[in-house]
């Protein structure tokens, strides 16, 4: 964050989307975001940020607050802290895997998560459970934040944006409910912060594979003033502010960072529905 902070021009996503419809952005913007409302955005990003003078987007889906846990946290965890060498797969279309090396857990999670991710929000969450019961653990239930730590979070002068309430797939949902997640997230935040909620971002993000132009006219309808995907790239003039890209620069060494940064900022390929 020192080193975005040293050669970006950090703006909040609000002032960005804004000076991005005006076409009056400085060079080098960037805006910083965090998604789903982990514990850790208050208390490990939160102080960084406030240190070094950044600010950033929390984008919560609000059913997770208060001791929640996200379907896809349950099987990492299970998986993670697991005593089993293999574990029986067969009810997710996979062969038993094993997993009591790191490496197996680690190729374990990647392979169920990318399995189970699409399946209906109900049938989702049963394999998830499922597998946490043949992992035979004691799952964690302090991953999220608490409704105490949004307001902090607001009121240290951060955004705090939705992410519906359940983080469904929204392709997935049929058109009433796909709106309920969407509005009934933004009207549960509203209540915690005692402020109003103007920022989206799509639960997975990817344009035309978890969202569509529906959802985004859903969006617009609900009052909010732009969103984001998961779609790479950078957000030229004429973007659709609705469907404002993103990207994880996952790196750890500053050098791949940044160069990273450059290559995302030269792609134009990123897919808007």
């Amino acid at each position: 964050m020192k080193w975005v902070r040293d050669r970006f021009n950090v703006l909040s996503l609000s002032e960005g989307i804004q000076r991005l419809e005006s076409g009056s952005l400085p060079e080098r913007p960037l805006c910083i975001t965090f998604d789903d409302g982990y514990a850790d955005n208050y208390s490990v990003a939160l102080p960084i940020l406030a240190d070094l003078g950044l600010t950033a987007t929390f984008f919560v889906a609000s059913g997770y607050l208060n001791g929640g846990r996200m379907w896809n946290d349950t099987i990492i965890e299970a998986i993670r802290l697991t005593s089993s060498a293999a574990l029986d797969l067969g009810h997710v279309g996979l062969s038993e895997m094993p997993v009591a090396a790191v490496s197996e857990k680690r190729e374990a999670i990647s392979s169920i998560l990318a399995k189970v991710k699409y399946l209906p929000g109900e049938d989702r969450l049963k394999a998830a459970e499922r597998i946490a019961r043949s992992a035979g653990v004691a799952l964690p239930d302090r991953l999220m934040m608490t409704d105490a730590e949004v307001r902090a979070l607001h009121g240290h002068g951060m955004e705090i944006g939705a992410h519906t309430v359940s983080h469904p797939i929204l392709l997935n949902q049929c058109a009433e409910d796909a709106q309920t997640e969407i509005v009934d997230g933004k009207n549960a935040l509203e209540k915690i912060i005692d402020a109003a909620v103007r920022l989206f971002a799509y639960p997975n993000g990817i344009p035309g594979q978890d969202y569509l132009a529906d959802h985004v006219r859903m969006v617009r309808a609900a009052g909010y003033r732009g969103a984001v995907s998961t779609a790479w790239g950078a957000a030229r003039s004429g973007d659709d502010i609705f469907q404002v890209p993103r990207f994880t620069p996952w790196d750890t060494a500053m050098w791949r960072f940044g160069l990273r940064l450059a290559q995302n900022i030269r792609r134009e390929d990123y897919r808007i529905v």
